[in-house]
């Protein structure tokens, strides 16, 4: 097996990892430090986020506030203002990333490969066309070409537009 370093991940690693009641997102949720969590637009109910780990560049989230697992417990408003706040990101990936196309999707339960089932969320990923190479095919890695930071601010000045 071939070996790929990734000395930054060091950091997460070996820090202490607070023994949180909420989860991660309901955690991000409270926090005023965006630019920390890389959280890119806040709206009434739901807010938008990258992916510390993506798939792909622009790999973003959007969440609703409240912490629920399945849609059925979300209003018709908060379903609403998250299919709008989505629709926002798309527009402002495109301005930014200049996108081919998009993958959007749900994970649904940990059976279907969500990393956080009990806190339902959108996932965003811009797509390219030959945006595929080497890395994923030969290494199971995928190359982001850009800061999360850079990005991230970015993406924040557009959704401000």
């Amino acid at each position: 097996m071939d070996s790929l370093h990734a000395p930054w991940r060091i950091e997460y690693i070996l820090s202490r990892k607070p023994e949180l009641k909420e989860g991660l997102f309901a955690r991000i949720a409270q926090s005023a430090d965006d630019v920390a969590n890389l959280v890119i637009v806040r709206d009434r109910t739901c807010f938008a986020l990258l992916n510390r780990y993506p798939y792909n560049g622009g790999h973003l989230m959007v969440v609703p506030y409240k912490q629920v697992a399945d849609f059925s417990e979300l209003t018709e408003g908060e379903m609403l203002d998250l299919m709008k706040l989505m629709r926002r990101c798309l527009g402002a990936l495109k301005q930014v990333m200049k996108p081919d196309g998009f993958n959007v999707g749900v994970n649904l339960g940990a059976v279907a490969g969500a990393g956080i089932a009990g806190h339902l969320h959108l996932h965003v990923v811009p797509r390219w066309n030959g945006d595929t190479n080497f890395m994923p095919i030969l290494g199971q890695t995928t190359v982001v070409p850009q800061a999360l930071q850079e990005l991230a601010a970015q993406l924040r000045a557009a959704l401000a537009e």
